[in-house]
């Protein structure tokens, strides 16, 4: 996002999805450097309470709600993930019933900023989480992410087998 947007601080992060790892993990970090915090998620699907009881110290930075569209309005950073997890192929067609209405589209970015961005972590199921019209305007700052994520990956991988 940084760099993308130049700055992290004062930006509005807008997250559409489960409220799984990545959710959890886009609320700390997120308030930590002081960003605006959406999250939209349907019931049976929020946030750890944990990571819930952290964002109630932000009140004026986060938002949880069950309403895309209130989460999306004037986002600098629209995120989303794909809706069914490794592990959970079993709940497939439960999901896909209640993330219906949690589609990154054209009708969703018309409410962030014009100059939003979209991040995704991959793999990305078209159609889905997202349209392909969205991925594809949006595909360098998707890679880019995945980009990123393999340095820090590799950065991982040398100091763990560096330890004795």
């Amino acid at each position: 996002i940084r760099e993308h947007k130049g700055k992290l601080e004062g930006l509005t992060m807008c997250y559409i999805g489960d409220g799984n790892n990545m959710a959890n993990s886009l609320i700390v970090g997120g308030l930590k450097v002081g960003m605006h915090v959406h999250i939209a998620c349907p019931d049976g699907y929020h946030p750890d309470p944990s990571v819930m009881a952290f964002a109630a110290e932000y009140p004026d930075h986060f938002m949880l709600t069950d309403k895309p569209m209130e989460a999306a309005k004037d986002a600098d950073v629209v995120i989303t993930d794909c809706w069914t997890s490794m592990g959970q192929e079993e709940e497939k067609k439960t999901r896909e019933i209640a993330f219906a209405d949690y589609q990154v589209n054209k009708e969703l970015m018309a409410v962030a900023k014009p100059d939003a961005m979209v991040q995704h972590c991959l793999p990305a199921y078209r159609e889905q989480e997202i349209t392909t019209e969205i991925f594809e305007a949006h595909a360098d700052e998707i890679f880019d992410e995945a980009e990123n994520r393999l340095h820090a990956q590799k950065a991982v991988m040398v100091a763990l087998m560096e330890r004795k």
